[in-house]
């Protein structure tokens, strides 16, 4: 128990701002540098921590529908922004921001602990998870970005709530290398091993900053490839 407690030495807060520095290396390599592949490595990580993050914000808000408005409203923020860097015209339907996908997986999560409260029937929970598997589906016909594996992560490291953090990564990174197992995607299990090292504390917080950072940086990524 000592050698676990010493390990985890990141909080909630951390693993929030590794996963934003992970997301920026990410897209600068792609727009600006295509030909540092290192930086698109370290940006695989990005995504398993923000799916681990909002798994966690999940479980621990106060407030569920508050949570799920938030993530709603800026992914309708993030939309122009995300569609002028990828396709270079401010609506364009055919890929979706991540913080949609997000909002997708929560909206399913929250369905799916509506109908599963209390104690519920074998029958409840195989709808619940029949609202899980479609909202996973659905994810790929509309188009979201990172689709089944970032709506299957989130929906993973809730159901998985309860279980310490090796168990919880050993089944993110089983379920990752499932689907992401082609050239830079392996990279993507990087993001685990800050994971492995979350001490279950939320941190200082800074949530506003998490959710105008990603729409911010990708209009200034726009801009700066307007101007260069």
């Amino acid at each position: 128990m000592e050698k676990k407690k010493k390990f985890a030495v990141l909080d909630g807060t951390a693993l929030k701002l590794i996963a934003l520095a992970s997301m920026v290396l990410d897209h600068v390599g792609d727009n600006f540098f295509p030909g540092q592949i290192w930086m698109r490595v370290l940006g695989r990580a990005a995504m398993p921590l923000f799916a681990f993050c909002v798994a966690e914000g999940f479980c621990h808000t106060r407030n569920k529908g508050r949570y799920l408005l938030r993530l709603g409203l800026f992914a309708l923020i993030s939309e122009i922004p995300f569609d002028l860097v990828t396709a270079g015209e401010p609506l364009e339907f055919s890929h979706q921001n991540i913080m949609l996908t997000f909002f997708w997986a929560i909206l399913a999560l929250l369905c799916y602990e509506r109908i599963t409260a209390g104690k519920a029937s074998k029958g409840q929970l195989a709808l619940g998870c029949l609202v899980l598997l479609a909202a996973g589906l659905g994810s790929v016909v509309l188009g979201m970005d990172y689709n089944l594996l970032a709506v299957g992560l989130v929906f993973l490291f809730y159901l998985l709530r309860q279980n310490p953090i090796p168990v919880r990564c050993l089944a993110g990174m089983a379920y990752h290398a499932l689907l992401r197992n082609v050239g830079l995607y392996w990279f993507g299990l990087l993001g685990f091993i800050p994971i492995f090292l979350y001490n279950g504390k939320r941190g200082p917080g800074l949530k506003w900053l998490f959710y105008l950072f990603y729409p911010g940086h990708l209009l200034l990524i726009y801009l700066l490839k307007r101007l260069l």
